[in-house]
């Protein structure tokens, strides 16, 4: 018999599979019940709001909130250097562990990643930072492939795009909050210099509920959906099986397809934090950006999830409409950060601008940062959106996004080391917006290929294609 997922075991008796007949008599009564892909979907929210969402706040910062980027750089390529192996490997894992296991492994190593900060803040030695990072790089894959199978595959198809907002929304609230702790933690430091120690003790506290929160998201096996069914036919996989899926994921048309838009999702982190909120402003105003920045991306999954779900009748019509305004919408934002980027192409800012001090020259590079978020948040449940149109079930879709955080984060691995040799700016910037316009053609034709209008047929035939488990 393969071997199970560890959360499983109890729950279906003597079976190896769930039975995909093995449906409730009734449709629940309330979609705020406990096994609701409302309340799952929005627990795992709340776990990435303490963990990455923290992580985000203190990348945000520019440098990890140090004056010397170098540390942080080198850090972040260990980070997603690992990140692409494991972020890979992460979906099999999940399939063989299940949820909480996985989640919990992966939510602790953030909890190391803001202490070793901590550290350096008093020695001064990267090696810790280092070692932390490619650590977490391990436990980011993890959180991210058992986050992108919940996501994607417990809400209802119709429903996909709303429940990915939904999540971004509590999410990117974890930046909001991160955002405000160094900014009040360091309300009075307006020159240049690193965090204090009381801003990476508070975000250990919340990475450390995060982990603690992990242990509440219920297996796909007992998730209902409001209209009496199964979230997900559960089949419980074994090592072989899963290296066997994820190495034919490297000849799956469909994933070759998204490479372009998952290694392009986080290769601008670099860029915006670093060399757009860490050069250009004052160090409380970073934190306050922050907020915005990441506020900006609640707004902006809301936007898309709305009109992903409900701007027409047609699954596809409705993706390709997503793309179509995301690319308009991105084209308009890079343009004018390379209007921004051309006042500084040396790097160098001629004085930090402080938002309580420097007045309206402080209102367009503000603008130009929160608008980078709103793109960011748009740009990544666009994804997202599409990968969850490709499946219905959990297992394939923690392999398909495993495999979009894995070259996701090999893309962000080069791109810290690319900031870090000192690449320009102007070109950084240039690289960046090719790499999402680049995509919007493929996406395109991904969906007209390969989404399905009919999702009950399109569900049909995914489970159709499923091997059996031995």
């Amino acid at each position: 018999m393969a071997f199970g997922a560890v959360e499983a075991a109890g729950t279906l008796v003597g079976s190896g599979t769930a039975d995909a007949g093995d449906e409730p008599k009734s449709p629940p009564t309330s979609r705020f019940r406990y096994n609701s892909p409302l309340v799952q979907v929005s627990l795992i929210g709340l776990v990435c709001f303490c963990c990455p969402g923290m992580f985000n706040a203190l990348s945000g910062m520019g440098g990890g909130g140090q004056v010397d980027h170098d540390a942080a750089n080198n850090a972040n390529t260990a980070l997603y250097t690992t990140f692409a192996i494991f972020g890979l490997l992460g979906g099999g894992i999940y399939n063989v562990l299940g949820p909480r296991l996985t989640l919990f492994a992966g939510c602790s190593t953030y909890i190391l990643y803001a202490g070793s900060f901590l550290y350096y803040n008093h020695h001064s030695q990267q090696t810790f930072v280092i070692v932390s990072g490619g650590i977490l790089g391990v436990g980011a894959g993890l959180l991210w492939a058992g986050q992108g199978a919940i996501m994607t595959s417990y809400p209802p198809p119709s429903r996909k795009g709303t429940y990915i907002s939904i999540f971004w929304s509590i999410f990117n609230l974890g930046g909001v909050i991160g955002g405000l702790i160094p900014f009040v933690l360091n309300y009075h430091r307006t020159q240049s210099a690193s965090v204090n120690d009381g801003t990476y003790i508070a975000f250990m506290c919340f990475m450390s509920a995060g982990t603690l929160l992990s242990l509440a998201i219920l297996p796909p096996s007992r998730i209902i959906r409001d209209d009496g069914s199964r979230a997900t036919v559960v089949t419980y996989s074994s090592v072989s099986t899963e290296g066997l899926e994820i190495l034919k994921l490297f000849a799956n048309w469909k994933m070759l397809l998204i490479i372009p838009a998952a290694w392009g999702s986080n290769f601008f982190y670099s860029y915006q934090f670093n060399n757009v909120n860490g050069i250009i402003f004052s160090l409380r105003t970073k934190g306050l950006n922050n907020v915005f920045y990441w506020g900006a991306q609640m707004i902006g999954s809301l936007a898309i999830g709305y009109l992903l779900d409900f701007s027409f009748r047609s699954r596809r019509k409705r993706g390709l409409v997503g793309i179509s305004v995301v690319a308009v919408l991105g084209t308009g934002i890079w343009a004018g950060g390379l209007a921004n980027q051309l006042r500084y192409t040396d790097g160098k800012w001629p004085y930090k601008l402080d938002f309580k001090d420097s007045g309206s020259s402080y209102a367009g590079p503000f603008v130009l940062y929160f608008s980078y978020g709103l793109l960011d948040a748009m740009f990544q449940s666009l994804c997202y959106w599409v990968i969850g149109a490709l499946a219905d079930d959990s297992e394939t879709l923690s392999r398909y996004s495993g495999f979009y955080k894995g070259v996701q984060s090999a893309g962000a691995a080069i791109a810290w080391q690319v900031d870090e040799h000192k690449t320009p700016l102007v070109s950084q910037l240039i690289v960046n917006w090719a790499l999402t316009s680049i995509s919007y053609p493929l996406l395109a034709f991904l969906i007209v290929m390969a989404v399905k209008d009919d999702v009950s047929a399109a569900r049909g035939k995914d489970l159709e294609e499923k091997t059996p488990e031995p």
